[in-house]
This record gives structure tokens, sequence and C-alpha cells, in this order.
């Protein structure tokens, strides 16, 4: 795989022969070539392997040459947090990941990743999407920036605390240095929590050394997964989202110059990839709870636990402030809670 000092220095050098003063490698596609895209996803090497893999293989085993994905890791070629500006300026060509984590400059970027309580289960993000009119409004918010094209959103897995020492009420989250998503550790601020934001790769060493109590960024499956459950001793069962909402975007010129069957090939492997993801959170969530070996499972009382949904709604308010895109967010997150809720089990339970 390409290191990051090589790819740069390389498109460096094509961006010099071509006499432009533009990052990237300039773009030519000769006739009858094949179409070559770079996709960096947030995801380290062991997650890609469930998360993005398959349907990277699988597409380019389907494209039968006409086109190939090089599938790039966390923090690869580009820091997580300027993946947007540099999928917008054409130094890779596809991204993988959440809104709120690459600093996407849309208003409803803070619904991506774990908006607090805004999903109970895996099947509110799709339903949400498709059923409830968030892919338009997702649609029409990066339509209004250039350079960019959102494709498609996906359910994955849930946000839970793993840490060095037990968690059993809320007095234990306070000073507690936790790895997180930018809104997810904004809102979290409000109990004590001290959001920490450090490269993915460094995030196990961190736990090690002291620099970090704990991780809140995924659950059971992928602490196991990426070696985070070796590295902490305990994992919180409640969590303060059901669901992450990640999707795929992909450089505009680059996704319009590919021909129609293309297009239509990479929205079903997409598919494929979010129906992997369903299952694969949902039975290694349980599996992982119920036979895991690495991590003790504590949990705070319900009834204070219910102070961090009060307050969720309080954030949820204050985000509807922001903008009227975002108020007809938080407005049709409010009616979908309260349709499950009122279908109750098993949409909902108390």
């Amino acid at each position: 795989m390409t290191s990051r000092r090589e790819f740069f220095r390389k498109a460096g050098l094509a961006t010099a022969a071509a006499g432009t003063t533009a990052f990237a490698a300039p773009y030519v596609k000769a006739a009858n070539a094949k179409i070559t895209w770079r996709l960096q996803t947030y995801a380290g090497p062991a997650l890609a392997e469930h998360v993005i893999k398959p349907s990277i293989d699988r597409f380019n085993k389907i494209a039968n040459g006409e086109m190939e994905i090089e599938l790039y890791h966390a923090d690869q070629l580009v820091p997580t947090g300027e993946l947007f500006r540099a999928m917008q300026r054409g130094t890779i060509d596809a991204v993988q990941s959440d809104d709120d984590s690459i600093a996407a400059p849309v208003d409803v970027s803070v619904f991506g990743g774990y908006f607090p309580f805004a999903s109970r289960y895996s099947l509110d993000v799709p339903t949400l999407f498709y059923e409830y009119g968030l892919d338009k409004i997702w649609e029409e918010a990066y339509g209004e920036v250039e350079g960019v094209k959102w494709l498609s959103a996906g359910s994955w897995d849930p946000c839970n605390f793993a840490t060095v020492d037990p968690i059993k009420s809320l007095a234990d989250l306070k000073g507690k240095r936790i790895f997180t998503f930018p809104t997810a550790g904004k809102f979290l601020s409000r109990f004590g929590v001290v959001p920490v934001t450090l490269p993915w790769e460094d995030v196990e060493v961190a736990v090690q050394t002291g620099e970090l109590d704990g991780i809140a960024w995924s659950g059971i499956t992928e602490d196991y997964t990426v070696g985070w459950a070796d590295v902490t001793n305990y994992f919180l069962t409640n969590n303060i989202s059901g669901a992450w909402c990640g999707s795929y975007f992909a450089n505009e010129e680059r996704w319009n110059e590919l021909p129609d069957h293309l297009k239509e090939l990479f929205r079903a492997c997409m598919d494929s990839s979010h129906y992997h993801r369903l299952y694969w959170y949902w039975a290694g969530e349980a599996k992982l709870r119920t036979q895991g070996t690495k991590m003790k499972l504590t949990s705070i009382p319900e009834a204070e636990w219910k102070q961090v949904e009060a307050e969720a709604h309080k954030f949820w308010d204050e985000i509807a402030q922001t903008s009227p895109r975002c108020a007809k967010v938080v407005e049709i997150l409010k009616q979908y809670s309260e349709t499950m809720e009122k279908a109750g089990p098993p949409y909902r339970y108390s």
C-alpha cells in the first residue's frame, strides 16, 4: 500500500510536470483506459476488513478491469479531519466516514457520527434516511457545496464507553479523558467528560500510557476487533446512541465522469456494505457482551441515565436553533422517536 509520503511526492511531481497549481495530480482519462479511484475510510486496517473491504473487493471484481478502487485506511493518506477538503480538491476521489469527523462544511454535519439519542437501534438510521426523508435533506445540503457528492448513508455500531476504570454513575464520568467524536464530545462534556482528539492509530497506545482514560467511539464489537478491549477493562452498557450514522462521499467531478453502469455498481456495493454492517454489529454486540472475556460490564442505573437522555433533548433544541435545515432534521427526529415509542416493543422498550 502506498505510504503517505510517497503518495504526496508523486502527486507533487505530477502537478509540477503539468505546470498547474493544483494540489493533486491532474486527472487524465484516455479512451478505454481503466478508471482508478483512491478511497480513504475512517477505519483502521482491522476494522476496514469488516466495514468496507469486502464491498470494495466485490466492486473491483465485478468492474472487470474497467475501474479499480484503491482502499486506504484511517489517516493513511490524509488526516481524517482533512478528508473533506482533500476530496473536494481531488487529492482523493472518495471517502467513507461520518460527516462530523471529516469536518464537512454543511450544517447537517452535526448529525453524522453519534448525535446523542437520535437512534436506539441500527435500523433507525436507514429508516430515517430513506423513509423519513433525511436523504433528501443531505442531498440538498451537499448540493450547496462545490466539488463533493454525498452518495449514501448507513447504520453502524452504537456508542458505548470502554474504560480503564469502572463507570457506575454519572459522577464517575467527571474528568475522564475520552477519545470520541466532535459532536459526541461536545455533548458529553456536559457531564464532565474531557473529549480528546487523536489519530485513530494512536488511541491504543494513548490508553496504555494514561493519556486517555477510555474511548467512546464504538460498541463492543469494535473494541474487540481493533484491540481496544486489550487495553481497557470495563464496558458501560448504557450508550448515548444506538447506531452511528456514516456516509459515502465522492469528488463530484470524478463521480460525474463515471458511466452510468459503474455508478450503479458503486451504489449496489455501498448497499452491500451497509447490509453487512447491520448484522455484523448486531450479532457482535450481543455475543461479546455474553461471551467476551476481556471486559467487565458495568451499568449506570436507568433512573440516573434518564438525566442524560433529558439533557440530550435540550441539546437537540439548541442544535435546531443553528439553522432552518437543522430545525427540520430535529423535528423529524422528534416525530420518529414519538412514533417508535407509541408503537412499543419491539420498536421501543422502556
